[in-house]
């Protein structure tokens, strides 16, 4: 039998971790920045160690991995189980390990009980930390899984401030820093079958002193797409403790031998310089590692989407002239939104129902395909595969084919109600007239909706999620080159998971460009541009009633995955023109935006945003003031990231805002570019005006 080391090592790029196994339990005593290979991991652990305090058992119980609370651990464990109603005492006899330089995974064994708990931490090339565990039973009888956490993270004591999100539909991811407190117990977690607006999922612990270029942080995701819960509790010792994971009902996992519960993957991520470098960090891991590999460098497509012009009120003739319209300003591709198939005149009809509807479209969609792509612009569809409407002939025909339970009204949200994609004829049904679609018409990609919570869910929301991936797999794998954007009301469904799934995400419903300002930057800190859909609204937005200039509208949705929400029929000439003109920007400028390293534009000025993208000799950056300024002399754009000693020219890329422009010294010298080196562009920086709100420029960075 081989022995167990009394410590594991495991170094990603830049990050280290040290497990303390001397003691019987897997105990993470180190996880920070990267250690040089000389560091003697036994020296380490041991001078972390203490001796027991006067309140404590005299045999001191170490921090585990998996805790368990029949050891004395006063938190919450890692695994709970029952059988007939009645919790299960998990008495781990050992903790084995077994693994290599890239991964280690701990063996948490109960003889008695026929179980084990596999632990799984892995160091990507990316420089993050994955963690799964899984859950095997070889009993004779079942038992109940209560709960199984994905992660349970020890917290660095460094790590004394958390971020975390909160929102609702169309006013998504608000971030609130505060303090871990002694004693604090904080807890989140959802029960509408998806992550929700708020984000909670995605949490970012960090040194009191941490900023955007310096400090230490610690970024945490569950990748799953459904409930989730997680705790955050600290101990009269002052020592945190975060636990994670898939929120399971009673009832909802049953363990049998040969049916182990794998329970979603965690994702941690470490920085010693600040929320730039943590940042970079998880957007090479999406990009690298998440988002299918046949979309990682395509440049991403202009896109024009039909809603806000047209709504419900479709007619071919109407479609044909907006695509004209779009193909004018530069657009490269033409979503058609809802509204297209069957009897679908509003939002209280015919989801589920899947064919063109032969009012609008009396020879199916390939008119206005084929005219699309005249255009020199691909075709897109919106669908909302997962949900059915009451008055639809699905439903009409299979009644039986939704969530519901037995005697209680069937209630409704947003005249919807939702398929039960646990039931294999289900998803057969809906793979087969997506996969139809995909091979009856040229469409290059999908928009897939989502636009309700998951209620009455009695079996909770794991199956149903589960039955979402594999129906996604199944259509990745027949139509590998459709490109498929995750929306949920907006931002109601973004996690690491689906990602790895879609191409695109939808961050809100919300196009307001200050409102998307703020809800940028928070999914920002974990995922990239490329894969951020950002589009031109129109003026007054529908949402807000804010009525902003085109020139701030569309420099601010060139940050993203560009699109136009708008119908251009409405707009004046001068507003046409000052699009289409970004539209251009964006394409040159769209390797940068989608590939560079990201940083932050941090100001004390109130209301002013923004960011510097840097790929290798180039960098584009965006300021914005959103309030009217407290001073005429704004404080100076500082831009990080760039080599220190090298020259570079800067330009302020027109169109200029109209007013503000006024107000610039030598502007035929900004239009030719200043030259400066990049350690003045990050310590001194240059000063532009940005009195008004609804200001924006863009700022232009060449090696020479």
């Amino acid at each position: 039998m081989p022995t167990t080391p009394s410590t594991w090592r495991l170094d990603a790029p830049a990050t280290t971790l040290i497990f303390d196994l001397s003691r019987g339990v897997a105990e993470l005593a180190y996880l920070g920045p990267g250690l040089p290979p000389e560091q003697n991991a036994s020296v380490l652990c041991g001078a972390l160690q203490r001796g027991a305090h006067e309140s404590e058992p005299d045999e001191r119980i170490p921090p585990s991995i998996l805790p368990c609370i029949e050891a004395g651990y006063a938190g919450s464990p890692a695994v709970e189980i029952a059988r007939a109603g009645h919790q299960l005492a998990l008495r781990a006899e050992s903790v084995g390990v077994e693994g290599d330089d890239a991964a280690v995974t701990f063996h948490l064994v109960d003889p008695a009980l026929t179980l084990s708990v596999e632990s799984r931490w892995s160091a990507r090339h990316s420089g993050v930390i994955e963690v799964s565990q899984r859950v095997n039973f070889e009993g004779e009888d079942p038992v109940q899984l209560l709960r199984c956490a994905s992660l349970v993270l020890p917290l660095p004591r460094w790590a004394t401030h958390v971020t975390q999100f909160s929102g609702r539909w169309a006013a998504e991811m608000h971030a609130t820093r505060s303090e871990i407190s002694r004693s604090a117990r904080l807890h989140g977690e959802t029960q509408g079958g998806t992550p929700g607006f708020s984000g909670g999922q995605w949490l970012l612990f960090e040194s009191a002193d941490s900023t955007e270029h310096y400090g230490l942080s610690l970024a945490v995701h569950l990748a799953w797409s459904g409930d989730h819960t997680w705790t955050l509790r600290v101990d009269p010792d002052g020592r945190a403790v975060l636990s994670i994971g898939a929120r399971i009902r009673p009832g909802e996992i049953v363990l049998s031998r040969h049916h182990p519960f794998v329970a979603p993957s965690a994702v941690i991520a470490v920085s010693s310089s600040g929320r730039a470098a943590l940042r970079q960090t998880l957007h090479r891991h999406v990009l690298d590692e998440r988002l299918p590999q046949a979309f990682s460098r395509a440049p991403r497509k202009v896109h024009l989407n039909t809603w806000e012009a047209c709504g419900f009120a479709l007619s071919l003739p109407k479609l044909k002239s907006l695509a004209e319209q779009a193909a004018e300003l530069g657009i490269e591709r033409f979503i058609l939104d809802d509204g297209w198939f069957s009897g679908r005149r509003n939002d209280r009809s015919s989801l589920g129902d899947w064919n063109p509807s032969v009012d609008v479209f009396p020879e199916g969609l390939e008119s206005l395909i084929r005219h699309v792509e005249s255009l020199a612009m691909d075709f897109g569809l919106w669908i909302e595969p997962e949900m059915v409407s009451p008055d639809s002939a699905l439903y009409r025909a299979h009644p039986d084919w939704c969530l519901a339970v037995e005697g209680l009204p069937r209630a409704t949200q947003r005249h919807q109600l939702v398929l039960d994609l646990t039931r294999a004829d289900v998803t057969d049904h809906l793979y087969n007239v997506i996969d139809q679609l995909l091979r009856r018409y040229s469409i290059a990609a999908l928009k897939w909706d989502h636009n309700r919570e998951l209620f009455p869910i009695p079996s909770g929301s794991i199956g149903q999620t589960q039955a979402l991936y594999r129906l996604l797999d199944r259509l990745r794998e027949t139509h590998p080159k459709v490109e498929i954007e995750t929306c949920a009301s907006g931002g109601g469904r973004v996690d690491y998971a689906l990602l790895s799934r879609c191409t695109r995400f939808w961050a809100s419903d919300n196009n307001d460009p200050i409102e998307r300002l703020r809800i940028n930057r928070s999914w920002l800190q974990f995922v990239p541009f490329r894969i951020l859909g950002h589009h031109v609204g129109p003026s007054p937005n529908p949402i807000t009633g804010r009525m902003l200039s085109m020139d701030f509208r569309a420099k601010t949705a060139m940050f993203g995955h560009m699109g136009v929400e708008a119908d251009p029929s409405t707009m004046s000439e001068d507003d046409r023109q000052t699009l289409s003109a970004h539209i251009a920007l964006y394409k040159e400028w769209r390797d940068v935006i989608h590939h560079g390293s990201v940083y932050e534009l941090c100001s004390s000025d109130e209301g002013a945003a923004g960011w510097f993208v840097v790929q290798m000799n180039r960098g584009l950056a965006l300021i914005t003031q959103s309030l009217f300024a407290q001073h005429f002399e704004a404080e100076p754009i500082r831009l990080h990231g760039l080599e220190p000693y090298q020259r570079y020219c800067v330009r302020l890329l027109t169109p200029w805002p109209e007013h503000p422009a006024r107000y610039l010294n030598s502007p035929q010298v900004w239009r030719e570019g200043v030259r400066m080196t990049g350690a003045a562009l990050a310590y001194s920086g240059i000063s532009l005006p940005r009195r008004l709100p609804g200001t924006a420029w863009l700022i232009a960075v060449e090696a020479e």
